[in-house]
């Protein structure tokens, strides 16, 4: 079987993320991880917290803690919220770990021994009210090329466009909201980009499965107006990465720290180093999964990420591995997704506007949310949330379809044959057929799957759930029964043998519910159906099951009311 490294882009440090943010990265990225082991390959999913840099300072500063002190708390609390939704990272790391200090100063060295990091004397933005010089992102004003009147000083949200905190029209600190800026000399360390560029150009034309929203936006910064541009890697702060080169001090860089752009990716190779110290491995261990010359050779990298985060995924951290002159893995497949829109707007962190990850668990279990996110997934468009949709996806395709089957058909045999799997009856010309058409619709599902289109793999299972339905509802069990008992029996046996099938191929999307309807059938086997004929005769004839609680619960017109009230502003 194939190895595969996964990774989803890592979530700042600062706050709770909401329902968007989830399903931009982390949660497809765990659908598509838990697929993989499903089918027997062996993963790698790694993820951590972004934690350096000007809005961990402030966040801590606001909650009166040491910064290191407030980023350690954030994690464990980051941690617990994956865990909550079922995320199945074999690590999850932190960008201020030793292991990412280490190998992100590694990385600079080797990158100025290839002649590819410069000194730059430049002029920054200082603020007299907030005495520091201000990072790119907390600099705002209007964007020169579309009049968008929040521009960051690293780019334009509105138009994506890459700037200087100096190309701003009427620029404002987003720290403190004054204008009294001025410009100060300040020396910093810069990847020389620009001339990587016709490496970068031709790696990314060699990538032709990639989604065209990834390779557009790729494009789109490679060749835009004046092209790749130099990119400065350092920053005046206190918070971060000591510059160094290698374990050597870099004169003239004291009291730097790398620029949290330049380390958060390079703590994707980290966590490898992290997860190795905590579970008790070697060095080898994690460099096969990172290092060609090590056995990484043979790995298929897929990385996934919501649109704002593809252009530093495409070219900076592609530079930073190409420009090392190292064998490191370059990754082969990024999956990128557009936004998730809450309710008729945008979901708002500082607003507290829509559904926060911790909000979520407290009044659903993630499932429900699992199961909406990943059937919705932004992927060709952005897409959006309303309590209406959420309500009727719920109720139709967990609660009607897939719940609605396990129960009946464990019930019924409950009353009729006992708890355990009926003996008796041979199938027929309707069972065949019914094997037949799920033995279609299981290729296309794993076609999906494999192809990580996310949206058409929730249709294509819905519809393996529906298929049973059909069935069950042509075969009437309940009134075949009445004359011919042995043939109810089979009927009936099938379809408890495919709530076991429905386990096992819904675990990706519903893990806690799959789990639950293996539990019930008293089976731990995860094998996945590949022969439908076989699989629907896994649990023999005597074999004992219980019947499961309700395995969704239809939401109401009054709870989806209420939470529409609740969340549609200012979060408590």
């Amino acid at each position: 079987m194939a190895r595969h490294l996964i990774t989803s882009a890592i979530p700042y440090i600062n706050g709770i993320k909401h329902l968007g943010n989830l399903v931009g990265s982390q949660l497809p990225a765990d659908l598509y991880a838990r697929y993989l082991r499903g089918r027997g390959h062996e993963v790698m999913f790694l993820c951590a917290t972004d934690e350096h840099g000007t809005p961990a300072e402030l966040a801590a500063a606001k909650a009166g803690k040491p910064v290191a002190e407030y980023c350690a708390e954030m994690w464990q609390v980051q941690k617990q919220l994956s865990d909550g939704f079922g995320l199945s990272f074999d690590h999850f790391g932190r960008s201020s770990s030793p292991q990412n200090t280490a190998l992100t100063q590694h990385f600079a060295g080797k990158l100025y021994e290839a002649g590819l990091i410069e000194e730059v004397t430049e002029k920054q933005v200082y603020s007299n009210a907030d005495g520091r010089f201000l990072p790119d992102r907390y600099i705002e004003g209007t964007c020169p090329n579309c009049g968008y009147d929040k521009a960051r000083g690293d780019q334009c949200e509105n138009c994506t466009k890459q700037l200087d905190p100096t190309d701003l029209i009427d620029p404002r600190s987003a720290i403190s909201g004054s204008t009294d800026l001025e410009v100060r000399e300040t020396k910093h360390l810069y990847l020389r980009q620009s001339q990587m560029r016709d490496r970068l150009n031709n790696w990314i034309d060699s990538k032709t499965d990639w989604p065209i929203l990834t390779t557009s936006i790729a494009k789109k910064w490679l060749n835009d107006g004046d092209g790749l541009r130099d990119r400065g890697i350092t920053r005046d702060l206190d918070w971060g990465i000591p510059v160094k080169r290698g374990s050597e001090d870099w004169p003239g860089m004291e009291g730097k720290v790398f620029y949290v752009w330049f380390d958060a990716p390079i703590e994707y190779i980290a966590c490898a180093g992290e997860w190795a110290e905590a579970t008790g491995r070697t060095e080898a261990d994690w460099q096969r999964w990172w290092r060609t010359d090590k056995g990484a050779e043979d790995v298929r990298y897929t990385q996934f990420m919501g649109k704002d985060n593809v252009p530093f995924h495409t070219l900076s951290f592609p530079a930073t591995i190409l420009g090392s002159g190292e064998p490191w893995k370059l990754v082969d497949y990024i999956k990128s997704f557009n936004y998730l829109n809450y309710d008729g707007g945008q979901f708002s962190t500082s607003q507290g506007r829509g559904v926060f990850m911790d909000q979520a668990l407290d009044i659903l279990p993630a499932d429900y949310w699992r199961w909406w996110l990943l059937s919705h997934a932004p992927e060709t468009s952005d897409a959006e949330f309303t309590w209406e949709n959420f309500q009727a996806s719920v109720n139709k395709d967990l609660a009607d379809v897939l719940g609605n089957f396990v129960s009946r058909v464990t019930k019924f045999c409950r009353s009729k044959f006992g708890e355990e799997v009926p003996a008796g009856g041979t199938m027929g010309e309707r069972e065949t057929a019914l094997i037949e058409e799920l033995t279609t619709k299981l290729h296309a599902y794993e076609g999906h799957m494999d192809a990580i289109e996310v949206r058409k793999a929730a249709a294509a299972l819905r519809s393996i759930w529906v298929a049973g339905n059909e069935y069950l509802q042509d075969a009437a069990p309940w009134a075949t029964f009445k004359e011919d008992p042995e043939t109810a029996a089979m009927q009936i046996r099938l379809a408890l043998n495919l709530i076991r099938v429905y386990a096992v191929l819904s675990a990706p999307f519903i893990p806690d519910a799959s789990a639950r309807m293996l539990s019930s059938m008293n089976t731990l086997d995860p094998d996945w159906p590949s022969d439908l004929q076989s699989a629907l005769a896994t649990l023999p004839e005597g074999h004992a099951f219980t019947v499961p609680d309700v395995l969704f619960a239809k939401i109401t017109d009054d709870q989806r009311e209420d939470w529409a009230t609740r969340f549609a502003g200012t979060r408590s």
